[in-house]
């Protein structure tokens, strides 16, 4: 740890707030809204007059992300610019629509173009890699692209951000080939997307009470473990006093950084599943799309009626606590991945 860049920092943040329900307050213009399981930022910059949003959450999103905008900006304010920390379906949901309303550019890294001009799918996740209920029901999460290709921009090759003159993006690849995360560096305020997240993702008990802890990308969607190890280093080598992901509450401080930089050390043994199919080998990818992708895992199927199972039993106990509509999904998901149909209820 260099405890020369963190002195050198002013300290802007040390917690943060709620302003209303799911909305919270990270550090000076910074603010993060939590849908369901995942994050969406506004950032504000400090250096000139203009904000930007970072991902758009889910496709269910829309209406939140705009109640967002109304408490932080002002109602019906729209952003300079969209940043994608990257095209998974929980971090692109609601930017078809809000693109096309809004007409401003949507900016991502050039390798992650391919997912967002229609041109390439995401290798397909990955349930065998354990750890929990939302890793196995990796199933029914979309990898797909989606064609934004008039609204979309390249980030520029220096590292700037539009719109955001005291922040810089940096290439964090291994969970996407073309992901990033962005970085202040005045007071050491990183977004990290979901190169690394503040909860364990793959746990649904974490994700419902978002128990704070620095760990790896979602095992469950990331092809190159590799590449992920390396961007963990790079972000560990910022030493940021405010940490904040794609999933997860914020974390800050000294904490924050001696978790990072012991996930950084011990990666392969903290940050990568013990099995599963890209752990042997990595998907491989180029500027239109992967290139090569690893077989199936012979567990495959196992996992797959397991994961059905799962999402039955907590259906139906959603579905008898009144939660119906959620209940109804839950084991419609879970009856389909075994081509069954669900009974009339």
């Amino acid at each position: 740890m260099d405890k020369k860049i963190v002195d050198r920092r002013e300290v802007s943040a040390t917690e943060e707030r709620c302003i209303v329900n799911n909305i919270y307050a990270v550090a000076p213009g910074v603010w993060r809204m939590k849908d369901v399981f995942v994050n969406v930022f506004i950032i504000e910059s400090q250096a000139q007059p203009g904000w930007v949003l970072v991902d758009t959450g889910l496709k269910s999103s829309v209406a939140k992300i705009k109640n967002m905008i109304a408490e932080v900006m002002e109602p019906g304010a729209k952003p300079q610019a969209i940043i994608l920390t990257h095209g998974h379906f929980d971090h692109r949901g609601a930017l078809q629509q809000l693109a096309d309303e809004w007409r401003v550019p949507v900016y991502c890294h050039h390798m992650e173009m391919p997912y967002l001009t229609g041109k390439a799918s995401y290798p397909p996740p990955d349930p065998t890699v354990g750890g929990g209920v939302m890793a196995s029901m990796a199933f029914v999460y979309p990898s797909g692209p989606i064609d934004i290709q008039e609204h979309l921009r390249e980030l520029p090759e220096d590292g700037s951000v539009p719109s955001l003159p005291d922040w810089h993006w940096l290439h964090t690849p291994g969970h996407t080939p073309g992901h990033i995360s962005l970085f202040r560096e005045s007071d050491g305020v990183l977004v990290a997307g979901d190169a690394v997240v503040t909860t364990k993702q793959e746990s649904i008990f974490s994700v419902m009470t978002q128990k704070k802890v620095v760990s790896g990308p979602p095992k469950y969607f990331t092809p190159d473990w590799g590449a992920a190890a390396r961007s963990v280093k790079e972000l560990a080598a910022l030493e940021p006093n405010v940490i904040v992901s794609g999933h997860g509450h914020a974390m800050y401080g000294q904490d924050a950084r001696q978790a990072l930089h012991k996930l950084a050390r011990r990666f392969w043994q903290l940050g990568m599943p013990d099995h599963g199919r890209y752990v042997s080998e990595p998907a491989l990818f180029n500027d239109e799309g992967p290139t090569y992708v690893p077989p199936k895992s012979p567990s495959y199927t196992l996992v797959k009626i397991v994961a059905a199972t799962a999402l039955v039993v907590i259906g139906y106990s959603l579905y008898r606590k009144k939660q119906k509509t959620l209940g109804k999904a839950l084991m419609a998901s879970s009856v389909g991945l075994l081509g069954l149909k669900l009974p009339t209820l």
